[in-house]
């Protein structure tokens, strides 16, 4: 379930009466009015009937006609869903929940929930200045964990994280997740349904929020295809004259505000702005850019067998990039502890040329650190265990890290085990990853 349905879920439970809202994208103010007040009058307020056929005439006159609805001897729920819409439709709705809840809706027992999925216009209300500064507390409803997707999912640690990068912890396309089903069984038969969560969730995350034919979405797509750096992002989506600079830097930092990507800096003792590099923040949304986008079509003409094969074609060298992010955000759960017990951040690292590119690099603090605790690698290969080959490529590599030494100790993250004999500070596996979520 969603935001909206976790609402509900709430409303339904608390055995209060309460009234739900929810906005419609570019439906005209007049319009979104007169269906809020007939939402108040038909919802379960004690004073619903003091309102009932208002024609409010602005959002002063339709809020103050909700605080006369709910009245002030019974506690009462108010959820106003998709606020970000209302914002967009009406200059005036900011300024006139702000009068309303401190002149009328505060003084009463109401607990006003706003809900909405634009992270960057849901954190701005709370701003200085802003309607709700210093009057509400903010939650941000997160996708499921790896915990969850394994208990879900019915599958061991290594399979559950592959679960993870498809799903991206979405509640809706986990739930088609059988239990103990393949990924490649899994596939195959969300491809097979145009309508499956797994093809359906994504297009309609984007359409929604990214129309089509629009810079915007043609910069989200570049990245969700594998550009990482700020050049080769605007050469993808400019073609033979790269996208402006004034045109691109804006449409990064809308995406970033928004959450829906994350512009990573290399993590070391030596500042470096240069070298950003941006990814889709999403696992299922990464994946889908990838692989479904260009799936729908086949799986509506009947060739979801064409889909399946460049999925199977580019899975293991998709999911070895993804995965980094997994580990790592799972490697700050367990950290800092007894053997590393000042490290705080683990990022990446990297060079303008990619080469070389730790995967690890644990620190005291970032975005610059003062001390490089250690340097390590990710391999996750099904059948191929981190060997001494992948050992010394670390070795080599981590020379380049700025606040790294030969004595800096190394580390890493392997889906089929270790070679025997490896000098490794710390090896984890996808059980130890899992665990960190458990714990």
């Amino acid at each position: 379930m969603g935001k909206s349905r976790l609402a509900q879920e709430f409303c339904d439970r608390s055995g209060l009466p309460y009234v739900i809202f929810q906005a419609t994208r570019g439906r005209s103010p007049l319009s979104e009015r007169s269906d809020f007040a007939e939402a108040v009058s038909c919802s379960g307020l004690a004073g619903r009937e003091l309102v009932a056929g208002a024609v409010p005439q602005d959002w002063n006159h339709a809020l103050r006609s909700l605080a006369v609805a709910a009245g002030d001897q019974v506690p009462s729920i108010v959820v106003l869903d998709e606020v970000p819409w209302l914002v967009e439709q009406d200059p005036e709705f900011e300024g006139a929940l702000q009068t309303v809840w401190d002149r009328h809706l505060s003084t009463r027992p109401i607990l006003l929930l706003l809900v909405g999925s634009d992270l960057s216009v849901m954190r701005s209300l709370q701003e200085y200045g802003r309607p709700f500064f210093g009057r509400a507390a903010q939650m941000t409803v997160r996708p499921l964990d790896l915990d969850d997707v394994a208990e879900m999912t019915g599958l061991d640690a290594a399979d559950a994280i592959d679960a993870l990068l498809i799903t991206g912890g979405f509640p809706e396309v986990v739930r088609s997740w059988q239990p103990g089903m393949s990924r490649v069984d899994f596939l195959r038969d969300s491809l097979a349904n145009p309508l499956s969560p797994l093809l359906a969730a994504g297009e309609l995350s984007l359409l929604g929020e990214f129309p089509s034919a629009t810079h915007t979405r043609a910069v989200l797509e570049a990245i969700g295809t594998g550009e990482r750096a700020y050049g080769s992002i605007a050469g993808k989506v400019g073609g033979a004259t790269p996208l402006p600079s004034g045109t691109l830097t804006p449409i990064l930092t809308s995406l970033i505000a928004k959450r829906v990507v994350s512009a990573d800096l290399p993590l070391s003792t030596r500042p470096d702005t240069r070298n950003r590099r941006y990814r889709v923040a999403d696992p299922y949304l990464r994946f889908w850019l990838a692989f479904l986008q260009r799936a729908v079509a086949d799986s509506e003409r009947g060739r979801p067998d064409l889909a399946l094969h460049r999925i199977e074609r580019s899975w293991t060298s998709w999911r070895g990039r993804a995965v980094e992010q997994v580990v790592r955000d799972s490697l700050l759960r367990m950290l800092p502890n007894d053997d590393w017990p000042e490290t705080e951040a683990v990022g990446g690292w990297w060079n303008r040329q990619n080469n070389p590119e730790i995967d690890l690099v644990g620190v005291d603090r970032e975005p610059v650190a003062n001390r490089v605790h250690f340097t390590g690698s990710v391999k996750w290969l099904d059948a191929r265990p981190f060997d001494r080959h992948d050992y010394d490529e670390l070795v080599r590599g981590s020379v380049a890290v700025p606040g790294a030494t030969a004595d800096t100790p190394k580390v890493a993250v392997s889906r089929a085990g270790f070679e025997p004999g490896l000098p490794l500070a710390a090896r984890w596996t996808p059980e130890d990853l899992l665990a960190a979520w458990r714990g």
